[in-house]
This record gives structure tokens, sequence and C-alpha cells, in this order.
């Protein structure tokens, strides 16, 4: 394989190479998971923590109960925003623990 003088960012290169191996789906998963804090905002993100995407499901602990609360109720909007950045109807559910 041959150098290059124009290193890559290996990010900007990730969904090619995810496409070439089959691996589409685990990439937009993880793509999901990356893009929670932005979709949620800062106050959010600083009590919660994604645990695991499997199967459309996404699982969140939350810090507490009152946090939950909230964002069960919210749930079907940040699914539709995670959806919206991926492009793709991936999210099904989300689940907060």
């Amino acid at each position: 394989m041959a150098r290059t003088r124009n290193p890559k960012i290996f990010a900007s290169i990730a969904g090619d190479l995810y496409r070439e191996l089959g691996m589409q789906e685990a990439f937009l998963q993880f793509k999901a998971l990356e893009a929670w804090d932005g979709v949620v905002g800062p106050a959010i993100a600083r009590v919660t923590s994604v645990e695991r995407f499997t199967d459309g499901c996404l699982f969140v602990r939350v810090r507490n109960a009152s946090w939950r609360m909230e964002l069960n109720y919210r749930k079907g909007d940040i699914a539709r925003q995670l959806n919206d950045v991926l492009e793709k109807p991936l999210v099904r559910e989300i689940i907060f623990r």
C-alpha cells in the first residue's frame, strides 16, 4: 500500500469502510450513540449515559427518577430527532433506566 501525503481522518472514511464490510447498521447504531448529547442538549446529557443500542432499542441510564419521568414524556421527540440525524428510522424505542 502506497503512502499518501494527505492523510485522512478516520471518521471521514468510516462510513464507506463500514458499508464495504457490510456493517452499515452497526455504523448507524454507533452514530446514534454519538449523536445523543447533541440531540438532548447539555442539561440532559449530564444526567444520562447511553448504555447500548440493540435491535432498535436504545438503553439509557438516568441519574434519578425525576429525570427518568421527564425523559419518558419526551422519548418520542428524542427518537424522532435521533432518526432525523441518522436519516433512517433506526431508533424504535428508548428505554430509560
